[in-house]
C-alpha cells in the first residue's frame, strides 16, 4: 500500500496523471477492498480518512485527463468516507461544474461554505473565494434556464402566510412570462452566498414561476409534500410502461429535476426532514433504473449515499431520523451491490 501511494504521489508530482490514477487505484483496491459490498459505516477511521485522501487524488487526475463523469464518481465516494472535509465538497462542485450541473455544484459549494464555518476556518478570504465560487454557479444554472425564474424575499420572523402571499405578488409584477404557476417553497428557509461583512445570517424565502402550468404545479407537489416523490412514478412501472417512462423522462422529468436541482442549491436544513433530499435521489434513481441507465443509477445512488454521510454534519438529527438515514444507507449500499429484498426504501415507495 506505501510503495503504492508512494509512486501514485511521485507520478502525480511529475504530473502523469494517468500513471497516478493507476497507482491510486491500486492502492484504494488494497486499502478499501470491497467498499461497493461492505458497510461504509463500519470501516476503521484511519482507513476511512485514507481512502478518502485516494479518491480525491483520483477525482482530481480524472478532472486532469478530461474524465469529469469517473471524476465525480470518485467524489462521491470520497465524501462517503470523509463527509465532513470541506476541500471534498469543493471537488464535487469542480466535477458538477465540468459536467454542467450547475445547480447541483451550487449546493456541493454551499456545502463547502457551511462546513468550513462549523469547523472554524479562520480564512475570511477563504470564506469569500467559497461563496463567490457558490454564487457564480448560482448565476450560470439560472442564465441557462428557460422554463422558470426566482425571486428570493428577505424573511426575518413575520407571519410566514402573508410573507409568502407578498412574495408570489412580487414575482408575478417582476416576472410577467413566468406567471402560468407561481409558488414559494413553504420547506426551510434558503441562504444566499453573502460575504461577512454583508449580511451573515439573512434568510430568505424562495419564490418560483414558471412557463409551463403542469411543470410548476408537479414540482410545487414534489418539493411541499412531507415525503418527497418523482413525478410520473405513482404506481410500480412494468415493462409496458418504459416507452411512457421514456418519453415522460424526456418531455418533462429533466425539466422538473433541474427545478428541484435548483431549489436545493441555497438551501441547508429542510422542514420536511434531513432525509428528504436524499429520498428524492433514490426516486430518481429508480425511474434511472426504470429507464435501464444502470450507470446513471449507480452514479445518483453513491450522490444520494453522499448526501446521507453528510447530513450529521450539518445539523441536528432526531434518533427516529438518525435510524431513517442509517437504513438508507444500507439500502443504497444493498441496491448498489445488486442485492434485492425487502428494505426501508420499499416500503417508502408503497407509501
Amino acid at each position: 500500500l506505501q510503495a503504492a501511494l508512494r509512486d501514485g504521489s511521485a507520478r502525480y508530482r511529475q504530473r502523469d496523471f494517468a500513471a497516478a490514477a493507476a497507482k491510486f487505484s491500486t492502492a484504494l483496491e488494497l486499502c478499501s477492498k470491497g467498499f461497493a459490498t461492505e458497510d461504509p459505516l463500519k470501516s476503521s477511521p484511519d482507513i476511512s480518512r485514507l481512502a478518502s485522501w485516494i479518491e480525491s487524488k483520483l477525482v482530481i487526475c480524472y478532472l486532469k485527463l478530461g474524465h469529469p463523469d469517473l471524476a465525480l464518481h470518485h467524489s462521491h465516494r470520497s465524501i462517503i468516507q470523509n463527509p465532513s472535509h470541506f476541500r471534498s465538497h469543493l471537488r464535487q462542485a469542480a466535477c458538477f461544474r465540468r459536467l454542467h450541473r450547475y445547480s447541483e455544484a451550487a449546493r456541493s459549494a454551499m456545502v463547502a461554505q457551511c462546513l468550513y464555518v462549523l469547523a472554524e476556518g479562520s480564512g475570511l478570504e477563504t470564506s469569500d473565494l467559497i461563496q463567490l465560487y457558490w454564487q457564480a454557479m448560482t448565476q450560470e444554472a439560472l442564465s441557462g434556464e428557460v422554463s422558470f425564474s426566482v425571486l428570493y424575499t428577505p424573511f426575518e420572523k413575520e407571519d410566514k402566510t402573508e410573507k409568502i402571499k407578498e412574495a408570489n405578488k412580487t414575482f408575478a409584477e417582476k416576472h410577467p412570462d413566468y406567471v402560468q404557476h407561481i409558488f414559494t417553497d413553504p420547506h426551510g428557509i434558503h441562504l444566499l452566498p453573502e460575504r461577512a461583512e454583508s449580511h451573515p445570517d439573512q434568510q430568505y424565502l424562495l419564490t418560483l414561476g414558471f412557463r409551463n402550468k403542469e411543470i410548476g404545479k408537479t414540482v410545487e407537489t414534489s418539493v411541499t409534500r412531507k415525503l418527497p416523490v418523482i413525478p410520473g412514478q405513482k404506481t410500480t412501472f412494468s415493462p409496458s410502461m418504459e416507452g411512457e417512462t421514456e418519453t415522460f423522462w424526456q418531455n418533462t422529468g429533466k425539466r422538473i429535476m433541474a427545478a428541484m436541482a435548483f431549489i436545493g442549491s441555497t438551501k441547508i436544513k429542510d422542514e420536511r426532514g434531513p432525509c428528504a433530499r436524499a429520498i428524492e435521489q433514490f426516486h430518481h434513481a429508480s425511474l434511472l433504473s426504470h429507464l435501464q441507465r444502470g450507470e446513471e443509477q449507480a452514479q445518483v445512488m453513491t450522490q444520494a449515499m453522499a448526501e446521507l454521510a453528510t447530513v450529521p454534519y450539518l445539523q441536528r438529527v432526531s434518533q427516529e431520523d438518525d435510524k431513517l438515514l442509517q437504513s438508507l444507507m444500507a439500502d443504497a449500499v444493498d441496491i448498489l451491490a445488486g442485492r434485492t429484498g425487502e428494505r426501508v426504501w420499499t416500503r417508502i415507495q408503497k407509501v
